[in-house]
């Protein structure tokens, strides 16, 4: 009996992290090669294999710091890599304002701790576990960090040395297993009409903004899917 008391979580807390952790677990199919990928370019850009592996661990922003690799190696000034690191990141403001309230009840300290582990994967989760009524969600949102972060660092340090051992590990396509997690993520998600016009619209623009310097396209395709969804949402509201 004390055996299993050992091992097994008996607080509301741990149970909760290991729920967060088990939830992203599956999305990690996906952002291993992602971080795999990373390490591997960071070479052939010229960043040196410490400095990638601390900007994975500092930054963690998988698609910034591919944005950065890439103006890293077209000799960008630094204001140039900053601005457009900042465009692309604009997203987590929104999802920051989607979890104030349920993370309100945390002290500053502690939610400008789980901030560091806001990404795509981590909010999804969640989401979801809002949605499941999971308690307490920031103890939840620790064991979904700790397992997407971990798994982010983990690959980029392999990542790292096989893109020395093998340098066209790169072109292996593996970069198509992050397409399909942000498809996996996102589609469940959508069950309201307000939610399919934003992400229709979103995909629509960011398609045919595809072109645009700096990835203003993604900032274009932000403001057109809250826009569609916050229209959407007034007109289904409206009495007939």
């Amino acid at each position: 009996m004390m055996k299993s008391s050992i091992f097994r979580p008996t607080t509301p807390q741990m149970t909760a992290f290991r729920a967060g952790f088990l939830a992203t677990l599956p999305m990690q199919l996906g952002v291993a090669p992602f971080g795999l990928i990373f390490g591997t370019l960071a070479a052939p850009s010229g960043l040196p294999p410490w400095a990638a592996l601390a900007m994975s661990l500092c930054v963690y922003a998988g698609s910034a710091q591919f944005l950065a690799l890439t103006l890293l190696a077209a000799s960008a000034s630094w204001p140039v890599i900053v601005l457009t690191t900042l465009v692309v990141n604009v997203r987590h403001a929104l999802y920051s304002a989607t979890l104030q309230g349920p993370l309100a009840y945390l002290p500053f300290w502690r939610r400008a701790g789980l901030a560091y582990f806001l990404t795509d994967e981590t909010f999804a989760a969640v989401q979801g576990g809002i949605n499941q009524q999971i308690a307490p969600i920031g103890a939840y949102m620790l064991g979904s960090g700790v397992c997407n972060g971990g798994t982010w660092l983990l690959f980029t340090a392999i990542g790292i040395g096989l893109g020395q051992a093998i340098p066209e590990i790169q072109h292996w396509g593996l970069e198509f297993a992050m397409v399909a997690t942000f498809t996996g993520i996102v589609v469940p998600m959508l069950v309201s009409r307000a939610q399919i016009c934003a992400a229709l619209l979103a995909g629509l623009t960011a398609l045919l903004c595809n072109g645009l310097p700096y990835k203003l396209g993604l900032l274009l395709a932000v403001f057109a899917g809250v826009s569609a969804g916050l229209y959407a949402d007034r007109w289904v509201s409206q009495p007939r």
